[in-house]
């Protein structure tokens, strides 16, 4: 009987290797055989799965020498890879040997809700074995306004969820605004190095290397919409041979933008859309969340004037954002919308009818919708919204050696 506990059986190099995976596997036929397609869990199998476990307390700190804090799961199964190889560049050295801090749930006992002081970066590998496995794997950048990391109900409780579709998980851990690091530079660098280095491992992690892809939650939506504009410009800046993930292309091969902060469009800005921009599924409360609504049709809007295939929103019309104060003097907690307070509809499962409509959910090595639509898509005359077909990326970037290709957005240094 197939068991629910998620375990990576193949050994994680925590070294890096010097792998080179294509982006994207450019092939013209989509295949469409009935038998390939993962059927979604009815209300049966899902009851007859037994519940993840949850983590009983605060995850034991790492080793405590002159190597960087080693970061520990969260969840039971986790195998945790550092983003950084120990002298990285990207690193503040002075800091990286400080314990993460864990911030415990009030309402559940043992489960945590939010993690800060994040100075080695990394990312939780949750897989999925045998004949269940669809080879797509997700990304999952929880929010937090950059202050904490909201693992618990933006990354933790999705494991489960998408392990009964088939799909792997990782849960990334980024830099925080809180603790020193830039939301536009240091956390999204670290959003585009997690879809590299999930890549590089992608053979022997079972991962289908053209089925990853990245979920954001408010802030960590900060860090998807820019992973799915910009991974042309990531790409050219980390092409140093000396850069043990060069020639490993940063490009999510779908991305979700969950109640988003502000993205690179935000404001009227305009940077260039390249073609092969990801697809994307957005949603978010409506009037109830007004400013993240906003956000989300900005981003809605600009790939819709650049005729981007299969980007799909919902907008609802109830709904609150996720730390907003509820009148008991509690807040508005976030993630799956069958649990707790945000009462939008269960966009979740809408999620995943785009996932399966795009051939995500279909069994590794065989191609999927989205990839065939962007090839054709390609193929195409440029027409349309300005800058599009380009493929440069934006224009005018700061020039720091250091930082990802990402949007000067100044509305993005203070979302909610």
């Amino acid at each position: 009987m197939r068991t629910p506990f998620l375990v990576c059986r193949n050994p994680i190099q925590t070294a890096f290797t010097p792998l080179v995976a294509s982006a994207f596997m450019a092939s013209t036929a989509f295949v469409a055989a009935q038998d390939s397609i993962t059927p979604p869990p009815n209300a049966a199998t899902r009851a007859a799965l037994a519940p993840l476990p949850m983590p009983l307390g605060v995850p034991k700190p790492g080793p405590t020498n002159d190597a960087p804090y080693a970061p520990q799961p969260i969840l039971p199964g986790g195998v945790v890879v550092p983003l950084y190889s120990p002298g990285s560049p990207f690193l503040k050295m002075e800091r990286v040997r400080e314990a993460e801090q864990y911030n415990m749930s009030r309402a559940v006992p043992g489960r945590i809700s939010s993690i800060v002081n994040i100075h080695n970066p990394s990312i939780e590998v949750h897989t999925v074995e045998g004949g269940l496995n669809t080879g797509a794997a997700i990304i999952l950048a929880a929010g937090g306004g950059h202050n904490t990391l909201n693992v618990g109900g933006e990354s933790a409780d999705f494991v489960p969820y998408f392990f009964n579709y088939g799909v792997s998980t990782v849960i990334l851990r980024n830099r925080l605004r809180r603790d020193g690091y830039s939301p536009q530079t240091d956390a999204v660098n670290d959003a585009m190095q997690a879809i590299r280095l999930v890549r590089a491992h992608a053979k022997s992690w079972n991962i289908d290397p053209n089925k990853i892809g990245i979920m954001g939650f408010s802030a960590g939506a900060e860090l998807a919409a820019p992973a799915a504009v910009f991974f042309e410009d990531f790409d050219k800046k980390h092409s140093d041979p000396a850069d043990p993930l060069a020639g490993i292309s940063s490009r999510p091969d779908f991305v979700g933008i969950i109640y988003p902060g502000p993205t690179p469009f935000a404001r009227n800005a305009n940077p260039p859309i390249p073609r092969n921009a990801p697809p994307a599924f957005i949603t978010c409360a409506g009037a109830g969340d007004r400013g993240h609504a906003v956000w989300a049709n900005e981003y809605f809007t600009a790939m819709l004037q650049a005729s981007i295939p299969n980007v799909e929103m919902h907008i609802y019309g109830n709904g609150r954002h996720p730390g907003d104060a509820l009148p008991d003097g509690s807040r508005m907690s976030g993630g799956l919308t069958d649990r707790n307070n945000i009462p939008f509809g269960k966009w979740q499962d809408r999620y995943v009818d785009w996932f399966r409509d795009l051939g995500f959910l279909q069994k590794p090595g065989v191609e999927t919708k989205a990839a065939a639509d962007v090839v054709t898509f390609v193929k195409q005359p440029a027409r349309g919204r300005g800058g599009v077909g380009g493929g440069q990326g934006r224009q005018g970037q700061p020039g720091n050696t250091n930082a990802p290709a990402t949007a000067t957005n100044p509305a993005s240094t203070t979302p909610k």
